[in-house]
C-alpha cells in the first residue's frame, strides 16, 4: 500500500474542502488527468493503480493526525475535524483506463468529498511509475543538503510544495528532514499535513485553482476572482491570506484584486508566467492602493530551482516581501526524471439536478491552460485577453 496515512495529503486540500462544504455543500464535479509529459505506463498499471485506490477506502484519521490538526489548523471548527475523522475515499468516484500505455484517469462525485482525491492519487501514481520502471533514488540527503545550504546562503525563506509529484514517500520524507535539518530558520514548511505533523514543522497552503475555476463556471469570468477571494474570506475571516493570482491571468487577477482585497490578504502566489515582471505588477499594484509592498508577500511557486529563486531575489531587492514554494525540484530530485502530470476540474454543477458546465484554467503559462478549447476561447474573447 503506497498511501498509508490519511493526511498524507497537501493543506489546501483540507481547507479547500472545508470552505466547499459550508459554501457549496451540494456542488458536484468531474476531474481529468492529463499527462503534459505524454508519458507512457507500463503494462499492467491500470490494474496496480485500481488496487492502490481501492486500498486508501481503508485510510481513517488517526487520534494523532486528529491532534496536530486540532492544534496547527486553528482556522478549522470542531465540526470539519468530526467530518474528517468520519470520511472514507470511496474508489467508485475514480474510472481508470490504459490503452497502449496511455493511462487515463476521471473522478466525479460531490466536490466536497471528490476534492481530496487530487494531491494523493498524483503521489501514487508517481510512485507507482517508478516503482514499476524498477527505479532506485540515489543521493536524496546529498542533493537535498546541498540545496538547503544554498538557499540558507541566498536568504530564501521557503516551504515544500512537493507531494504531487515526488520520487515516492520515503523520499519525500527523507529530503523533509535533511531541508530541516540544513536550513535553519529558512525552512518554513510543507504543504504536507502528515510529514508537517511528522517534523513538527508547520502545514503550509490557501486555496487552489479550482476555487476560481467554480467561481467562474457559476458567476462568470469577469466576476471570478472577486467572487473567489470574497467568499474564501466568508469563510475564512482573514485567516489562510495568500491569493492565488493566475487562474486567468495575472493581468486579469490585478484588475479584480480590489484596496480592501489587497489591505486584508497577506499577500499574493505567483504560480505562472514571468516572475519578474509578476513582481513589477504586484509592487505598482500594492502602491496605488495605499499599500506598502514591504508589509506584503508574494510567494513564488512555479518551476523554481537555486538559479532561478536567486535571479528573484536580486530582482526583488527588498521591494516587497519574497518566499518560495518549492515541489519536484525538492520531492523527485533522485536521479530520475520527474513526471509532468497534474489532475484538474473541467466540469462542474451546484446541485445534482443541475447541467455540468465546463471549468477551464488560463494561466500566463499557455502551456498550463487546462479545459474545453471552445471554452478557453470564449473566455479569452469575455476577458479582452
Amino acid at each position: 500500500m503506497i498511501l498509508k496515512y490519511f493526511t498524507d495529503n497537501d493543506l489546501y486540500k483540507f481547507t479547500a474542502m472545508n470552505a466547499i462544504q459550508k459554501l457549496y455543500p451540494k456542488a458536484m464535479v468531474k476531474y481529468s488527468f492529463i499527462n503534459r509529459g505524454n508519458t507512457l505506463f507500463p503494462a499492467g498499471f491500470d490494474g496496480r493503480l485500481r488496487n492502490e485506490i481501492n486500498n486508501m477506502a481503508e485510510l481513517v484519521m488517526s487520534k494523532e493526525e486528529e491532534k496536530f490538526m486540532i492544534s496547527r489548523c486553528y482556522y478549522f471548527d470542531p465540526v470539519f475535524i468530526d467530518l474528517l475523522k468520519g470520511y472514507r475515499y470511496n474508489p467508485d468516484e475514480v474510472k481508470i483506463d490504459q490503452k497502449n500505455g496511455h493511462l487515463s484517469i476521471e473522478i466525479e462525485g460531490l466536490w466536497y468529498r471528490t476534492v481530496l482525491w487530487e494531491v494523493p492519487l498524483l503521489a501514487i501514481v508517481s510512485e507507482l511509475f517508478y516503482l514499476m520502471n524498477r527505479e532506485i533514488p540515489w543521493e536524496v540527503e546529498e542533493r537535498a543538503a546541498n540545496k538547503a545550504k544554498k538557499l540558507k546562503e541566498l536568504g530564501a525563506e521557503y516551504s515544500d510544495f512537493g507531494t504531487r509529484r515526488r520520487f515516492s514517500f520515503s523520499v519525500h520524507d527523507r529530503v523533509i528532514k535533511t531541508l530541516k535539518e540544513n536550513s535553519g530558520d529558512f525552512f518554513k514548511g510543507t504543504s504536507n499535513v502528515y510529514l508537517a505533523m511528522k517534523h513538527n514543522l508547520i502545514p503550509i497552503g490557501t486555496h487552489p485553482h479550482e476555487w476560481f475555476m467554480f467561481h467562474a463556471s457559476h458567476y462568470g469570468y469577469r466576476s471570478a476572482n472577486a467572487r473567489a477571494l470574497d467568499a474564501w474570506v466568508e469563510v475564512y475571516k482573514g485567516d489562510l491570506g495568500t491569493a492565488l493570482s493566475d487562474t486567468f491571468t495575472a493581468d486579469n487577477f490585478f484588475s479584480s484584486f480590489s484596496t480592501l482585497h489587497a489591505k486584508l490578504f497577506d499577500g499574493i502566489r505567483q504560480d505562472s508566467g514571468d516572475p519578474l515582471a509578476f513582481t513589477d505588477k504586484a509592487v505598482e499594484f500594492y502602491n496605488n492602493n495605499r499599500t506598502d509592498p514591504k508589509t506584503k508577500t508574494i510567494v513564488f511557486s512555479d518551476s523554481l530551482n537555486i538559479e532561478r529563486i536567486g535571479e528573484i531575489r536580486r530582482y526583488i531587492n527588498a521591494r516587497i516581501h519574497d518566499v518560495y514554494g518549492i515541489g519536484t525540484f525538492l520531492s523527485n530530485d533522485a536521479g530520475v526524471h520527474p513526471l509532468n502530470i497534474v489532475i484538474k476540474m473541467v466540469f462542474s454543477k451546484q446541485q445534482y439536478s443541475d447541467s455540468y458546465h465546463p471549468t477551464i484554467k488560463l494561466s500566463d503559462d499557455p502551456g498550463k491552460s487546462t479545459g474545453d478549447p471552445e471554452e478557453i476561447r470564449l473566455c479569452r474573447r469575455i476577458l479582452n485577453l
